[in-house]
């Protein structure tokens, strides 16, 4: 398209000072007869402006030589001055106002000199200060047009950046929900296959003294598996869909987990309990469910006493009644790794450890705050 333009902008400008010529319209200027010499320099200066945008500096210092070499020649019409003015524009615009400042000011020399020699006019007189304003205005023009078109694709490469910036912003995110996920399958699995471990035991247990207890066991066993499946399956199905942000759980299935919790929990809530953000409702009940799990798996323990705090904050407290000896001590684990990172990315805190009179306490306080989807 460019060049097409240029072609046009040749053509035009050849037809047009061949023709003011000839017909001795336009500005007036030398009288001399149009002949094959000044169609030569008139194709010439068009050839010139037909690859400026190449040769921006050659098409400069050619269409001058050609302009003086018109007037010294004494050819009729001023019109051909045109292609000078256009070589001005064009250094400037596509080198920059330094190159477009040196291209201007030999211009106006080669102006000068011509006037001097071809005129017998003054240095600096009338026919000098006519035409050097028009060269400075094309050159003034052609540094606006470079300094908007470096500024444009400042911005269009700054617009990239930024989109650059929020795509792997984008990427990190779903990396990060992904990794919650795995999580919450960790504590999907680990608390499933815990409770079935107890239920199986209780079946095992009862099974020729009870064997209605041992039936209601495997019965809880079918129950719990089919939960877990589901959870497992939707948690599945949020990692393969483009929004990850489907994960399931909250503390309004708290209850059912502790039904199934396969020990006897004690559930205290203090405070106005009100709805907090997704993300807050989900960790709470993610780390209730795997401080259950470890009770399950690594405590000796009767009874759990699980405590919920609403305030500016939740606050929860998960605490068993194992043996001295007998629970965990160690806040070692994925378990507990999972549950610190969960708090953290909240800015929450975590703290997990062994009691001076027995058992195990998970506390934990997450911040509600409004940031926070």
């Amino acid at each position: 398209m460019p060049r097409a333009t240029d072609i046009a902008l040749s053509a035009g400008l050849v037809v047009l000072v061949l023709a003011a010529s000839l017909l001795e319209v336009g500005p007036p200027g030398p009288s001399g007869p149009l002949d094959w010499g000044a169609v030569m320099l008139t194709v010439a200066a068009g050839t010139a402006v037909a690859v400026r945008r190449r040769f921006p500096a050659g098409c400069l210092i050619t269409v001058n030589l050609i302009t003086a070499a018109w007037f010294l020649f004494d050819y009729h019409g001023r019109l051909i001055t045109i292609a000078p003015l256009i070589g001005c524009y064009t250094l400037a615009a596509h080198r920059g106002w330094k190159a477009g400042a040196v291209g201007g000011l030999l211009t106006a020399a080669v102006t000068v000199l011509t006037v001097r020699l071809a005129f017998d006019g003054e240095w600096f007189g009338d026919q000098v200060f006519n035409a050097v304003p028009l060269e400075a205005a094309a050159t003034a023009l052609g540094a606006a047009v470079f300094s908007h078109r470096a500024f444009a694709a400042g911005a269009r490469e700054r617009t990239e950046q930024i989109a650059e910036a929020r795509s792997a912003g984008v990427r990190r995110q779903a990396a990060e929900e992904r990794l919650e996920i795995a999580r919450d399958l960790h504590d999907v699995f680990g608390h499933t296959m815990a409770a079935i471990s107890v239920q199986a035991g209780v079946a095992v247990h009862v099974m020729r003294r009870k064997p209605e207890q041992a039936a209601d066991a495997l019965h809880t066993i079918k129950r719990i598996s089919d939960d877990g499946l589901a959870e497992v399956q939707v948690l599945l199905g949020a990692m393969r869909s483009p929004d990850l942000r489907t994960a399931t759980g909250g503390l309004a299935q708290l209850d059912k987990l502790l039904d199934t919790a396969g020990i006897d929990v004690e559930l205290v809530v203090r405070g106005e309990d009100r709805a907090v953000p997704v993300a807050v409702d989900l960790a709470a009940f993610r780390i209730i469910q795997e401080s259950l799990t470890n009770v399950r798996r690594h405590a000796r323990a009767t009874t759990v006493q699980v405590m919920l705090v609403y305030a500016d904050t939740v606050e929860i407290t998960v605490r068993d009644n194992g043996k001295p000896g007998d629970t965990v001590t160690t806040v070692g684990g994925h378990g507990l790794a999972g549950m610190q990172a969960r708090a953290e990315k909240l800015g929450g805190t975590l703290t997990a450890g062994a009691l001076p009179e027995g058992g195990f306490e998970v506390r934990c306080v997450i911040p509600i705050r409004k940031d926070v989807p």
